[in-house]
């Protein structure tokens, strides 16, 4: 009597198919229709190839188009096997490495073949052609496991020297499996992958780029190409991507940086910005806005020193923890008249911060606290260093010198819930000020972490229970939940924002711990008179200023609102005739708390104008003889075809309301 595999269903149902069965043969008794939709399939939990039989009874989900995340995770690593098969196909002798999927699309690392030049843009065109043959021939791509002598043998003799490194440091008893596309080539692979590559669609992707990448991320090995590639589901889709893309880039703030005249970086302070005074003056709105916002919810600004003694930094875990990643100094100074050694051996060393919060913990304990204290909290502009990658620094979004909006609350347990509900509440009203919307994720323990199961369960708890009390945890914030993503010390809150181009930026965080104020022996005075730690919470609303500006200048495109933009309002002259009335305008823009210019250059108005708009100027008032008779402004808004006409009372009191910050609007 054949045996019967009982495959439950999302439906509830279950359907008795035979030994050996496989998702295509239960997606095949469902109907031609799911047969042919079908990409993949999850068997109890986990992604596999559709025709991976059954080991036994199971629950089975099948994968569609409809199933987003899984079918483009599954398209992209797809489409990163047909690009090193197309490359092998044109140059025969081609060593493959890896290529895995990516957030928007894949890459592979290739080494050319012996005598060939590298890989380079010229080539994608013909790879770009050759894979979409590989996807019309409708290759079947088939699953097999393999032993490591055999692989590492076929390797060998096909001199995919990589490869052959590899599956000799697999771990023993690991199965290999590679995947076939057709009859005549193979990858080494865990997968899954789709049924076969025609159900790629050979318009839904373009590869984008080259790079150098060494094997293996070392430098002392041999340096690879990699090419870079975006994929989709269809060429729709594509195309949105393009779009963004190609909007992103004019979006880009160190291009409108450049033509603001914001900022600049340079290598004499690699990872350090030089704020100019155009872009300081954002900074220092923000930093007006964001120390009301503190004000009003009862934190009390600190300063704490850049420098810090070691021993510190050893004590509260982030010496173990993060020690590659701080810059660390000698506490004596060398004399350099002596030869030798710069530093001694006896050299005590410090640090610069890279966080803030053990010099929190130390504020704190100075004196006696009382539970009647509670929460006390203790907010920071503070200005950190982290010895960033030079390959990841990236304009304003990556640096190694930033300022957070930085702020702990010491409070008891019983408080702990309904002060993280006011954070939410707060961060809410900071980031709808800046016409944001965003999703909430809660980061759970890392596999590496410090404190008990206990703590853990109880802090993360706690994060959930806040965020329900906020009326948060649900789909219309994005609510969502990221195993293994917290900090070691803590389970963290993170706000995902939304910019005008539909892409994400995770800028503020809450954190609640309890492992710092032990390492530090932080305490207060209970109710009882006995010792008690109290629960910190970490939090930042903008992350760094750095970054939430750069987040800024692209979301609006560089055309800041009014009460943001460095230089809201310019007089421009049509004629000479109206100098002296346009620096009596600018006087009483100044006196009405505006930050204005006067633009009385012997320069045609078109001219002007378009230099203006440029710069982001948000209003131009445009004066000439006329307006100089009759009082008027011509107001041209940043953005709008046409001018208005009004009295210059009315411009600046428009132009007043308009520059409020919206924290003090009415």
């Amino acid at each position: 009597m054949t045996e019967l595999l009982k495959i439950s269903l999302p439906d509830g149902s279950v359907r008795e198919m035979p030994a050996g069965s496989t998702p295509a043969d239960v997606a095949a008794a469902i109907g031609p229709g799911l047969a042919k939709a079908a990409l993949a399939a999850r068997v109890d939990g986990e992604l596999r190839d559709l025709t991976r039989p059954f080991e036994g009874d199971a629950q089975l989900a099948l994968v569609t188009s409809r199933d987003e995340a899984d079918a483009l995770e599954l398209a992209r690593h797809d489409y990163a096997h047909v690009l090193a098969e197309a490359v092998q196909a044109l140059w025969p002798g081609t060593q493959i490495t890896f290529g895995p999927a990516t957030d928007d699309g894949f890459y592979y690392d290739v080494m050319a073949p012996e005598g060939r030049e590298p890989f380079s843009m010229d080539d994608l065109p013909a790879i770009e052609e050759e894979m979409r043959r590989i996807i019309k021939a409708d290759k079947p791509l088939r699953r097999e496991v393999w032993s490591r002598e055999d692989l590492i043998a076929r390797w060998k003799e096909e001199g995919e020297s990589f490869k052959a490194e590899w599956a000799a440091e697999l771990p023993e008893g690991e199965d290999l499996t590679v995947y076939w596309s057709g009859e005549d080539w193979l990858d080494m692979c865990r997968g899954p992958h789709l049924p076969s590559t025609g159900k790629l669609d050979p318009q839904a992707f373009k590869l984008m780029r080259v790079a150098g990448a060494y094997w293996r991320g070392d430098q002392k090995n041999a340096q690879l190409t990699r090419i870079y590639g975006t994929g989709w589901l269809n060429k729709k889709q594509l195309d949105a991507h393009l779009n963004r893309l190609e909007e992103a880039a004019k979006r880009d703030h160190r291009k409108l940086g450049r033509e603001m005249d914001l900022f600049h970086l340079q290598e004499e302070a690699h990872g350090s910005v030089f704020w100019h005074p155009k872009g300081y003056r954002i900074w220092r709105e923000l930093e007006a806005y964001m120390r009301r916002k503190m004000d009003g919810g009862g934190y009390r600004e600190i300063k704490t020193p850049q420098v810090m003694d070691a021993r510190q930094w050893e004590q509260s875990g982030h010496w173990g923890k993060y020690r590659e990643n701080m810059f660390v100094i000698p506490d004596e100074v060398p004399n350099t008249e002596d030869e030798g050694a710069l530093v001694s051996d006896e050299a005590e060393w410090m640090a610069l911060k890279p966080m803030n919060c053990p010099a929190h913990v130390l504020v704190f304990k100075q004196g006696i606290t009382s539970y009647r204290d509670l929460p006390i909290r203790l907010g920071e502009m503070g200005c950190c260093h982290r010895n960033e990658p030079h390959g990841a620094l990236h304009g304003l979004m990556r640096v190694r010198q930033f300022t957070q909006d930085d702020a702990h609350i010491f409070c008891t347990e019983d408080q702990v819930v309904g002060e993280v509900q006011k954070f939410c509440e707060l961060a809410d009203s900071v980031y709808k000020d800046f016409g944001f919307s965003y999703d909430i994720k809660l980061a759970l323990r890392p596999e590496m972490r410090f404190g008990s199961e206990e703590l853990w369960d109880k802090s993360e708890q706690e994060l959930r229970d806040a965020v329900a009390e906020a009326g948060m945890a649900n789909a219309e914030y994005g609510w969502e939940e990221l195993p293994g993503e917290g900090a070691f010390y803590a389970p963290k809150l993170e706000w995902h924002l939304t910019d005008a181009i539909g892409r994400t930026w995770q800028v503020g965080t809450i954190q609640s711990d309890r492992v710092l104020p032990e390492r530090l022996d932080a305490s207060y005075v209970g109710e009882d008179g006995d010792k008690h730690r109290p629960v910190m919470l970490h939090r930042a609303i903008f992350g760094s200023y750095e970054r939430f500006i750069g987040i800024l200048i692209e979301h609006y495109a560089g055309r800041l609102p009014m009460w943001l933009a460095p230089v809201q309002a310019v007089v421009a002259t049509i004629v000479s005739d109206a100098d002296d009335y346009a620096k009596e305008v600018l006087a009483k823009l100044e006196a009405a708390g505006l930050r204005a210019e006067s633009d009385l250059r012997n320069e045609k108005i078109n001219y002007k104008v378009r230099e203006h708009s440029l710069a982001k100027v948000p209003q131009l008032l445009v004066v000439g003889k006329r307006e100089a008779e009759e009082g008027t402004v011509a107001l041209r808004t940043l953005g709008e075809k046409d001018q208005r006409v009004m009295t210059l009372d009315e411009a600046i009191a428009m132009l007043k309301a308009e520059a409020t910050p919206p924290d003090l609007t009415a």
